[in-house]
């Protein structure tokens, strides 16, 4: 039997008290949206559907941007949870299965859960529910259990005191079969304190028609929605925690874990060591041994075996290290391929180039990539040693084991083993020196008179 994903992100997010929509805005590198989605994911789903809000076209393209085989729909009046889920009947109208709904804006929940729902399905319960032992139950809708049996759901608005002294909350999230899910929503009224069609009222109508439903349980963490700044806060608190531990528990040294912030798809190889004060960005991997030293900041790279990075670096989208590299202080690297052993040590800029294996680039050394309009590509050979702030004009090309004095700007081709100089030639004044500051002098003192 096939499986599907309603995925809810049609909502306003008017605590975010933003112009953007609430799932697009950003955890650990990714929109919530992503996170939602890739949680989804875990239930393997044949179809993908996202319930979006009108004039949602970014978040449209976001979902789209995730997978080719996810389709939006729009809710064009938010009507409540059980309303929107109708708006995928349509996309899901030749498909038999069970549907998972999820919501863009709780970006937590396990593989294992969903796991546990399906097999709650499978053993013959026609609706299963995610629900949560909270720790303050607040405002969250209840669970109204009779032994393993979910009687019905009841949202806090419509509760009696009795039934807000339930501490097992709902999630929201659902998994039923597609057809029976739909039937269901069809009977929800909104006879309700807010006028809406409650996605949770299904359960009780479920009971009506004699069709059994049941509650999974999970940890109160994976249900964390995100309403607010402060709770996105929390969350990305919340993320990087757990990416922190996971890292240690691979063989990834942390000097200093708190300091060390991940992206949602960062992958550090074992016995890589992580000092105090690195941010890793999206698309970020580090290979077994290397060291990415303090203050660095690293996004779209690929990091070898063994090479070291930083104090103080900076490696761009496109940047590829070699086994044994070295990225020293206060260097910038963009999509450039650094060699095997090269090392770029200290206050360069190495972009739109290749260095070669076992080349040295001295300190102030500059690619000049861009005229203005288009980028130009810089290509160093192995074993090459470029001096102190040299300029290269790209395009331009260094053959192997070739050199540049200190000082030199580059504009032409470097054959193989040849050393290029451009220096102008040094002119020493005698006593001109003392001659010109004396004359600064004297200007400075008359203007102090003057005033």
């Amino acid at each position: 039997m096939g499986r599907a994903l309603i995925l809810l992100a049609a909502g306003q997010g008017t605590r975010m008290n933003s112009d953007l929509p609430k799932v697009l805005h950003t955890l650990a590198g990714a929109p919530l949206l992503h996170h939602a989605l890739n949680a989804g994911s875990a239930a393997e789903p044949e179809r993908t559907v996202v319930v979006i809000g009108p004039n949602q076209s970014d978040v449209a393209a976001a979902a789209q941007g995730f997978g080719e085989d996810v389709v939006p729909v729009e809710q064009a009046e938010r009507l409540g949870t059980g309303h929107a889920v109708l708006q995928a009947r349509a996309a899901l109208a030749d498909f038999a299965g069970d549907v998972f709904v999820l919501y863009g804006d709780t970006p937590f929940i396990k593989p294992q859960t969903l796991t546990r729902m399906a097999e709650a399905r499978a053993a013959g319960s026609d609706v299963v529910v995610l629900g949560f032992e909270a720790r303050d139950p607040g405002r969250y809708g209840r669970l109204v259990m009779a032994g393993s049996r979910l009687e019905r759901i009841v949202e806090y608005k419509d509760a009696t005191e009795a039934e807000r002294k339930i501490n097992l909350c709902n999630s929201g999230v659902v998994c039923a079969d597609a057809s029976a899910l739909f039937s269901l929503i069809d009977e929800v009224g909104n006879d309700n304190a807010s006028g809406e069609y409650y996605l949770t009222d299904i359960v009780a109508v479920a009971a009506k028609r004699g069709l059994s439903a049941t509650a999974v349980t999970c940890d109160e963490a994976e249900t964390l929605g995100i309403n607010s700044r402060a709770e996105l806060a929390a969350a990305e608190s919340q993320f990087q925690n757990e990416m922190r531990l996971a890292a240690m528990e691979d063989g990834v040294t942390l000097v200093a874990p708190d300091t060390v912030f991940f992206s949602y798809d960062t992958v550090l190889g074992r016995d890589a060591v992580v000092e105090p004060n690195v941010v890793f960005g999206p698309g970020v991997t580090v290979e077994t041994g290397a060291r990415i030293r303090a203050f660095s900041h690293i996004e779209g790279a690929h990091v070898g075996a063994d090479a070291i990075v930083g104090p103080y670096a900076r490696l761009r989208p496109g940047s590829e290290l070699g086994n044994g590299a070295r990225i020293g202080n206060f260097v910038e690297v963009k999509a450039a391929e650094i060699g095997e052993g090269a090392k770029v040590n200290h206050l360069s800029y190495v972009g739109d180039a290749t260095v070669g294996a076992g080349s040295n680039i001295g300190a102030g050394t500059i690619t000049c990539n861009y005229d203005g309009v288009f980028k130009h590509q810089t290509t160093i050979g192995a074993d090459v040693f470029v001096g102190s702030n040299t300029l290269l004009i790209a395009p331009v090309e260094l053959g192997d084991r070739s050199m540049t004095a200190s000082g030199t700007v580059v504009t032409d081709d470097v054959p193989r083993g040849a050393m290029a100089l451009s220096r102008v030639r040094q002119e020493n004044k005698p006593g001109l020196a003392e001659k010109f500051m004396k004359r600064l002098r004297a200007l400075k003192a008359r203007g102090a008179k003057k005033e």
